[in-house]
């Protein structure tokens, strides 16, 4: 008994401090023969790293449950962290689709604004005609010709009293002196047809110019030859070549899709006849993006206006790349002077007998056209011409033989080309020639040479109109 007490009490004192002699155990009780015998435990030093079998349960448990749940969110985080947004194709599609329902939008308030005014102008109109109808006829012998006073407009045909009655009554403002402008204030297209059915007069010298240059005598119905397959080909344009270079040939058409923020395909038709079908045999990216309905085709280039600038390009299609770059000065881009439509058309590039022209507006001209004939190799303007009529106030215009022509409306079903300038004499003047907008929303007019035609997208389609010309005076 003494020797285990001893041994007991030398362990004792060869224990570590504190934690070890806490976990020691002392044992008393008789063995087998009866005799009292003392038993010490201490935990050996790997079981003294363990913790106790029953103890921190609780705790531990529920930093464990804690820590898997920690586990669970980061998980889910660095795994489906993305999960919430959509793919990028999805994306940049919602982007595109909100962006032509914000168009769409401008739009509507545009035309729901536009039919409040033309609503207000068919009842002005209306009490206009009744006091017209009171009114006694007047004589059919015109008064000579040098007693007519001069007003910038061209003199009527003979027997047209009653037209130059109503082209010659005050504005709005109660200026009569000059209507090259007042009359595009309203846009009406009740009040175009009214223009158009009473200032028709026949083709100067009587007979048609099939060859030379004269004035726009008539346009005729509208032929279509194929319709978008896309929202993309809602707005857009097409051409062909007047003078081709190889390798494609003068019956190679081209189109471009003009709505998305990503417009640069060009794609081109072997002929009218695959145009129909819908079959590009080239489809060509541009370098730059394209700003809305402008472009043009001539000697084998094509020019446009680079999106959100007033940049012009010219793009030779043989060699695929860019041949010149030039600023047009001062111009108008990006929403500040466009046709009444809209569509970003602040520079409308057009081909002719004369060449390459430009038709825009700038900050001094005060939103009234500006039209400038450019050289086609360098894109320098080499003269200009400031109109009278602005250029929010028509739908369109087109060039034939150095003249300007304006559409009246856009949306109108019965329009009119209503306006032409001169460049060879620098007047213009207020005319009628009826047009029509088929499909009700015209984003594109342009003169073909080639066809001698003139070449226009309405809502969708792709469509052409004969023309006749009026022959050529002489001065």
């Amino acid at each position: 008994m003494l020797v285990l007490l001893s041994l007991c009490v030398c362990v004792c004192v060869l224990l570590p401090g504190g934690g070890a002699q806490d976990r020691a155990a002392l044992w008393r009780g008789n063995d087998r023969t009866g005799r009292c015998q003392y038993t010490f435990t201490v935990p050996s030093p790997a079981e003294a790293s363990c913790p106790p079998a029953g103890g921190g349960g609780p705790e531990v448990e529920g930093l464990k449950a804690r820590l898997g749940l920690l586990e669970v969110l980061v998980a889910r985080l660095s795994a489906g962290g993305d999960a919430g947004l959509p793919p990028p194709g999805l994306q940049e599609a919602l982007d595109r689709t909100a962006g032509e329902r914000n168009l769409l939008r401008g739009e509507k308030e545009r035309l729901e604004r536009e039919l409040e005014a033309l609503q207000r102008r068919v009842e002005e109109m209306r009490r206009e005609a009744e006091t017209l109808r009171a009114r006694p006829c007047p004589p059919q012998t015109p008064p000579p010709g040098p007693s007519m006073p001069d007003r910038g407009l061209t003199r009527p045909a003979a027997g047209s009293n009653p037209v130059s009655h109503l082209m010659t009554r005050p504005n709005r403002q109660g200026d009569s002196s000059s209507l090259r402008d007042s009359a595009w204030q309203s846009g009406s297209p009740g009040f175009q047809e009214l223009k158009a059915e009473v200032t028709e007069v026949p083709a100067p010298g009587g007979s048609e110019d099939s060859a030379g240059c004269g004035e726009l005598v008539s346009v005729g119905e509208p032929v279509t030859h194929r319709k978008a397959d896309s929202i993309a080909g809602k707005y857009g344009v097409w051409m062909q070549d007047p003078e081709p270079v190889s390798p494609y040939g003068p019956e190679m058409v081209w189109r471009i899709d003009t709505i998305g923020s990503d417009v640069r395909q060009l794609f081109g038709y072997d002929n009218m006849e695959q145009l129909a079908k819908g079959f590009p045999s080239k489809v060509l990216m541009l370098p730059e993006l394209v700003e809305s309905t402008g472009a043009t085709l001539y000697r084998g280039s094509l020019y446009y206006q680079r999106r959100r600038s007033r940049s012009l390009i010219r793009y030779d299609l043989s060699s695929e790349s860019t041949a010149a770059r030039r600023d047009l000065p001062h111009a108008g881009f990006h929403g500040q002077f466009p046709y009444s439509w809209g569509g970003y058309t602040d520079i409308d590039l057009s081909v002719d007998e004369r060449g390459l022209w430009a038709v825009y507006s700038t900050n001094k001209a005060k939103g009234a056209i500006v039209i400038s004939r450019l050289d086609p190799h360098s894109l320098e303007v080499r003269q200009s011409w400031e109109t009278g009529v602005r250029k929010n106030s028509v739908a369109n215009t087109f060039m034939i033989c150095g003249r300007m022509y304006a559409v009246a409306s856009y949306t109108a079903p019965d329009t009119a080309v209503s306006y032409v300038y001169d460049t060879g004499t620098g007047q213009g003047r207020s005319i009628a020639v009826p047009f029509r907008n088929k499909y009700r929303y015209n984003s594109m007019i342009d003169y073909n040479l080639a066809q001698r035609k003139l070449f226009a997208w309405d809502n969708f389609h792709m469509v052409s109109y004969d023309i006749r010309l009026g022959r050529q005076q002489a001065n």
